[in-house]
């Protein structure tokens, strides 16, 4: 894990490198200036030498800003390396999730991604920075302090060592019980950040209900539990000053006392008990920040696992060793296919799928609810990978695609359309980055989406705001639609993506792909009959298996499920803004 974690350090290596650097050298002025003041006090003022004073003095100014241009360096390179490695990690995670399916995905949640990417990196800087500075610092300092303190006096530098003793062993009590606390802490900030997610999401939904209380309540209680878990750490944490404070005074005590006997006996002088007094506060605050490293760590330590999984998933979905690079047509090929979103243990959604299409055809599906047609159709362009059996596009097995020629090849627009913020050619531009303004038109007008776009003051540069709220679901419909053309597929499926589109318009849409794109092959599902009746052919689904694949004609004689959905809509009453055929 730190092995993996330190490759990201890169191009601030050398910021790391020079942080522990300057912060020795710093270290080194701070511990010396206690001797120089010893210095000037037996020296000069005791021996009324003021020439010692004012060399030894301006030795003591000059280490002092020596010692700042050092702490100042520190903690510049500091800062660089902290920042740069945290950045180099965020791109390496963002980068790594981009490779990940479908199925990576749902391992980790939404949620649980946006927290890693965030609060766990953060932590993860902090600690970084703690380590390369403060890590170096405390050990230093204490072990420099402890080597001039036996210097001056062997005997009085017992009382340090029984003081390191006492305080290690009560700040070990300390950061032990913290360290389990902190690592339930963060896995509260997943509940956390997907109440957040999920209510800003549906914020539309949440204020149609009138549930703003609901949520506010669910937020709360999630809030509250993770303050009171980090009130339950920062308070065993807090304990380490009452216990540095024991000690110090402890030794400040024990000094004045032992150390008083021995100036009097001559042993020591009194600007060597000055220096001692100095060096008992350097190597008990030492201690102190070495506790607060080891916190820092222990914080970190779980962001730091959180983010190795990241980094080291494998992605579910792997381009084969010498992928072919183009698709021929858009024939499609479903050969004893069955699919199962928990592998071994899952029940199958998909069960000994065998149907083929040809390339162009036009292909109507339909289902109840929970009947597998929108999984069918991801296994098309490799979302998933079928468990058993093998699909097929243009007549070889979709697994021996390279997957980005492969998913340029078939466009989707899921059932859950998605606009980014930006103008509406950026948006239409996701299809085809070197599309013209000409080409999105004509996109545009096949989806039937230039009638509206043409009313914004803007046109075509009108701002989409983040997540397409400005304009309605019918319009970010035929948008995506449009954008799903500029990729010119062998292969387009509509996933439920007219629904809120008027049968009039839709009509009009697939009309024009009859006549515009008639090589395309193109696979419509959909829950009305008036979007898939004109279809080549409609696949019907239910419970995973297929239940009839023919003309909607002939399915309208032989076969139950389509008869029972094409007697609601047409003869019950009509789709829901067409007139009933009564």
């Amino acid at each position: 894990m730190l092995k993996t974690l330190m490759n990201e350090i890169g191009e601030y290596k050398k910021d790391t490198i020079l942080t522990p650097v300057y912060t020795a050298a710093e270290v080194l002025m701070e511990v010396l200036i206690p001797y120089v003041t010893a210095l000037i006090i037996d020296r000069g003022i005791t021996a009324g030498n003021m020439d010692a004073v004012l060399v030894y003095g301006g030795l003591m100014v000059a280490m002092a800003f020596a010692s700042l241009f050092f702490g100042a360096q520190a903690g510049r390179h500091a800062a660089a390396a902290s920042t740069g490695f945290a950045a180099n990690v965020r791109k390496d995670m963002y980068r790594k999730i981009q490779d990940y399916s479908f199925s990576n995905i749902d391992k980790f949640s939404t949620a649980g991604l946006v927290t890693r990417m965030t609060t766990d990196i953060t932590n993860l800087q902090n600690a970084f920075q703690m380590i390369i500075r403060m890590a170096v610092r405390p050990p230093l300092m204490l072990v420099m302090s402890v080597f001039m303190a036996m210097t001056i006096s062997s005997e009085l530098s017992m009382i340090f060592v029984v003081a390191i003793v006492i305080l290690a062993f009560l700040l070990t009590i300390i950061i032990a019980n913290a360290t389990v606390t902190f690592n339930n802490v963060f896995r509260k900030y997943d509940a956390l950040n997907a109440s957040v997610q999920e209510n800003v999401s549906a914020i539309r939904v949440v204020k149609a209900f009138v549930r703003e209380d609901y949520e506010n309540r669910k937020f709360t209680e999630a809030a509250v539990n993770l303050q009171n878990m980090f009130i339950k750490a920062e308070h065993l944490v807090a304990l380490n000053n009452p216990a540095m404070m024991l000690v110090v005074y402890g030794c400040i005590i024990s000094l004045s006392w032992f150390g008083a006997k021995l100036v009097v006996a001559g042993t020591i002088t009194e600007g060597n008990l000055t220096s001692m007094f100095s060096y008992v506060m350097s190597i008990l605050m030492s201690l102190m920040m070495l506790s607060m490293v080891f916190v820092m760590i222990s914080m970190s330590t779980a962001s730091m696992k959180r983010i190795y999984e990241v980094l080291t998933e494998t992605p579910d979905l792997q381009n084969p060793a010498e992928p072919v690079m183009a698709v021929e047509n858009g024939d499609i090929d479903f050969e004893h296919v069955s699919f199962s979103y928990k592998q071994g243990t899952g029940e199958k959604v998909l069960k000994d799928i065998d149907l083929h299409i040809h390339s162009g055809e036009t292909i109507g599906i339909m289902g109840p609810t929970g009947s597998g047609k929108s999984t069918l159709v991801s296994l098309i362009s490799r979302l998933y990978d079928a468990n058993e059996g093998t699909v097929k596009v243009g007549g070889k097995d979709v697994k021996d695609y390279d997957m980005e020629v492969l998913r340029n090849a078939v466009a989707v627009v899921l059932q859950k359309n998605e606009l980014f913020s930006g103008t509406i050619l950026d948006n239409l531009r996701w299809g085809n980055p070197d599309a013209t303004e000409e080409q999105c038109r004509e996109a545009c007008r096949l989806a039937c989406a230039d009638e509206f776009i043409e009313k914004f003051p803007d046109g075509y540069n009108t701002y989409i705001e983040q997540g397409g709220t400005n304009v309605s679901g019918g319009q970010k419909q035929r948008l995506c639609i449009a954008r799903a053309l500029l990729k010119n597929p062998k292969v387009l499926v509509l996933d439920d993506s007219t629904s809120a589109v008027d049968t009039a318009t839709d009509a009009k849409i697939k009309k024009a792909f009859a006549e515009t794109i008639p090589g395309t092959t193109k696979l419509i599902i959909s829950q009305r009959i008036s979007s898939i009746e004109h279809a080549d052919r409609v696949l019907m689904l239910y419970r995973g298996h297929v239940d009839g694949f023919d003309t909607p004609e002939n399915l309208l004689k032989t076969n139950e499920l389509y008869q029972e959905i094409y007697n609601t809509q047409i003869k019950g009453g009509g789709d829901f803004d067409q007139p009933s055929a009564a």
